[in-house]
């Protein structure tokens, strides 16, 4: 099987998960006593118009730095002052720039529900996940199992996380659907050449089942790629690089945001 940029990002994932000896039953306790959740999916589902996740995103493995010195709370403002719905920020700090930190600043500052975007590959990660403040977390199909799915989306459940579940083909969406996914992210980036297949997107999303929020992942450079997905019957877009690069980051969330939505 040809390798893919996801892979040594996982391993090291996985690496670091394999020497983590806190309690689980301890932290899910801890992560009981949290504040409520902000219903991360409720909010793309009674949107009007095509919902906007907008992505507190400081690099890139493949762009390299995109705004490293932002700040999480300013940045989180400017999209909300846009119209967002939900915000995505990146958490993993080897790789895309993010901290923990990040996610509680950005959500700290605004009143939108936020996704922990990062590789979740324990069940440590979806609790932190919930005790770093996410109101939901990312499970990449493509990366784990179906126990580990299965069982990833139960615990989600159990302390109240939505669970963007992250696919890229027909066999990926049959497996999220083992599990009655129903927030289900269509990545537009193949794993292998890291291109964007905007092809991919539209093709898979008569293909997602009634009930299921949609989401395109990835790529999405401005209005004109977002209303070619929104016509594909996509509910929201999830938009980092072009947005955080933005001269008005305000102004190119609201731009996405009058585009009306066909389901």
């Amino acid at each position: 099987m040809t390798a893919t940029y996801l892979d040594k990002i996982l391993d090291d994932h996985r690496a670091a998960a394999a020497v983590d000896t806190r309690r689980l039953d301890t932290l899910i306790d801890q992560a009981g006593e949290a504040a409520p959740t902000r219903g991360f999916r409720s909010a793309l589902a009674a949107a009007s118009g095509l919902a906007v996740i907008s992505e507190v995103k400081r690099r890139s493995p493949s762009k390299g730095d995109l705004a490293a010195d932002l700040d999480p709370a300013t940045v989180a403002s400017e999209y909300v002052a846009g119209g967002a719905t939900c915000l995505s920020v990146l958490t993993d700090t080897d790789y895309f720039g993010g901290s923990p930190a990040d996610l509680q600043a950005a959500r700290g500052a605004v009143t939108i529900p936020a996704l922990r975007k990062d590789f979740t590959v324990s069940a440590h990660d979806v609790v932190d996940a919930r005790l770093m403040g996410a109101d939901a977390v990312l499970l990449i199909v493509a990366a784990l199992d179906d126990h580990e799915l299965a069982d990833f989306a139960a615990l989600a459940a159990e302390l109240t996380l939505d669970v963007l579940v992250e696919i890229h083909d027909e066999a990926e969406l049959e497996r999220a659907l083992r599990f009655d996914a129903d927030l289900i992210g269509v990545n537009q980036r193949d794993l292998v050449t890291f291109e964007v297949d905007t092809e991919r997107a539209v093709r898979m999303a008569p293909q997602l089942p009634e009930g299921v929020v949609r989401v395109a992942e990835s790529g999405v450079q401005g209005p004109d790629d977002a209303a070619l997905l929104a016509e594909a019957g996509y509910h929201a877009v999830l938009v980092g690089e072009s947005l955080v690069k933005a001269g008005s980051r305000a102004d190119a969330v609201a731009a996405l945001r009058e585009i009306p939505r066909q389901s």
